[in-house]
């Protein structure tokens, strides 16, 4: 009997790992025949930046895989992101966003989504530094003397930026609450209007991305005090980090991805996340990406959802400090 026992024992092994073998084949081969059909990518309105990199992506996975990439341009994060958690998890529905999409939920009630449950991060596939410009009717030439100017009459200093929970909005955020500064926030629907009434004096500092903002810097219609991110740029290498030049811990940079809904299969993550990287990483496009400002991270999805982590953890400080809500 004993020696029938270690038998059937012996057969149960592997009989688990030929399961575990065929399992494991029909992972890999799942992912391997993905795609089958076309792919939509659900991302922010048409001519962003968001616009622009989605449009890059599709056409070189329409390339690679023969199958068309439907890009599918929707306003505001809440619409777009409940689209997104609430699509089939077979990796033919997919989501391009920023900061946005993991920052609502802290900020807005009953958001229609829970990023950390409904989203599977695939890619973060670029971060794009913002600077920090001042029109120049403003006394401050460098962060010392703004931060200096804005302790030195609270309220009087005001900055431009789009929707609650953007870039624009939390670049300003994190830098009041770091230097303990009032500078009022003057909305705008979009970083457009925001940065023409910038230009024309109407308000007086803003965080804007560099590739927006650069040839009004060259020109001398705004002035640059500091770039958000924690090294110089290699764009703008004789601006100082705003971290050097006096605000201390200060780092800011929008950085946006790709996502799939929770409950995806692993093995069309891991391919779509190796074939995202693959584009993004083209001589050609990161060329692109490069000139616009941006630079490529395409990292791994557990890189992506590390640094959204992060994110939230830093700037939900803020918004708690802040009390910012959106009504």
């Amino acid at each position: 009997m004993r020696h029938s026992h270690g038998w059937c024992a012996a057969a149960f092994v592997a009989k688990l790992a030929a399961a575990t073998m065929l399992a494991s084949s029909a992972g890999a081969a799942m992912g391997q025949s993905f795609p089958v059909k076309p792919i939509r990518i659900v991302t922010s309105q048409a001519g962003g930046g968001s616009d622009f990199l989605v449009r890059l992506i599709g056409q070189g996975l329409t390339e690679s895989w023969n199958q068309p990439v439907v890009v599918d341009n929707r306003g505001g994060g809440i619409i777009a992101g409940e689209i997104v958690s609430r699509a089939p998890a077979d990796g033919y529905t997919l989501i391009y966003y920023g900061s946005t999409l993991w920052l609502l939920p802290l900020i807005r009630k009953n958001v229609p989504y829970d990023t950390a449950k409904d989203f599977a991060p695939i890619v973060q596939a670029v971060r794009t530094p913002a600077i920090l410009v001042v029109h120049p009717s403003v006394p401050a030439r460098s962060v010392k003397e703004l931060i200096a100017l804005a302790k030195a009459d609270p309220g009087r200093l005001n900055y431009g930026s789009a929707a609650v929970g953007t870039a624009t909005h939390m670049s300003a955020e994190l830098f009041k609450y770091l230097a303990g500064v009032d500078i009022v926030r003057v909305p705008y629907k979009g970083t457009g209007s925001a940065l023409n009434d910038l230009l024309g004096g109407r308000v007086q500092v803003m965080f804007v991305v560099a590739p927006a903002v650069g040839i009004h810097v060259r020109s001398g219609k705004l002035r640059a005090l500091g770039i958000t991110t924690a090294k110089r740029s290699p764009a703008f290498p004789d601006l100082p980090t705003i971290a050097e030049a006096g605000l201390a811990g200060y780092e800011a940079v929008q950085f946006s991805g790709v996502f799939a809904p929770a409950r995806t299969p692993q093995p069309i993550i891991e391919r779509l996340n190796r074939e995202i990287g693959r584009v993004l990483n083209a001589p050609d496009v990161k060329q692109r990406i490069t000139n616009s400002g941006a630079e490529v991270a395409a990292g791994s999805p557990e890189d992506f959802a590390r640094q959204i982590k992060q994110d939230v953890t830093v700037l939900g400080k803020v918004i708690r400090a802040a009390g910012i809500k959106e009504q």
